[in-house]
Order: structure tokens, then C-alpha cells, then sequence
């Protein structure tokens, strides 16, 4: 569970790079273009903040995922006694 969570964390931040990127060229000043160049930097922090969000839950779940590993090790050890 862990692993998808990065990945889409790295997905995220890197949609959230493009966006803000696109934000300095000329592709949001063009007429015809989706929105403007504030639409663009504010979609860029969204998808930023919710990449770092996905982030945090992502190094959470691994890290009770390894503590209940070692858990169920020591258990498994103390009943072989």
C-alpha cells in the first residue's frame, strides 16, 4: 500500500511541476488557452499540497506496516521459546 502511495505522490508533484511551469511560459498567456496564469499557479500549490499530503500518509502506513512486522517477529520468536 505503501509503494502506491508514492508513486502517486511522485505523479502528483510531478503534475503540480508542469502546471506551475506552464504558469511561467507563454502557453498561459496565449488567447485560446485553458484559464490564466493565477488558475495555473493555484492548480501548480493545489496539486503540491495534496502530493505532500499523499506523501505523509504514505511514510505513515509504511512505518506502521514495519512495526507490525517486527511485532508479529517477536512473537513469533517468543513462542518458539
Amino acid at each position: 500500500m505503501g509503494r502506491n502511495l508514492y508513486i502517486l505522490a511522485g505523479t502528483l508533484l510531478l503534475c503540480a511541476m508542469i502546471a506551475f511551469g506552464a504558469s511561467y511560459t507563454n502557453i498561459a498567456q496565449q488567447p485560446g488557452s485553458p484559464g490564466d496564469v493565477s488558475l495555473w499557479r493555484t492548480m501548480g500549490l493545489g496539486l503540491f499540497v495534496v502530493s505532500m499530503v499523499v506523501a505523509l500518509a504514505a511514510i505513515l502506513t509504511s512505518l506502521f506496516e514495519q512495526a507490525e512486522r517486527r511485532a508479529d517477529e517477536e512473537r513469533r520468536k517468543r513462542r518458539k521459546r
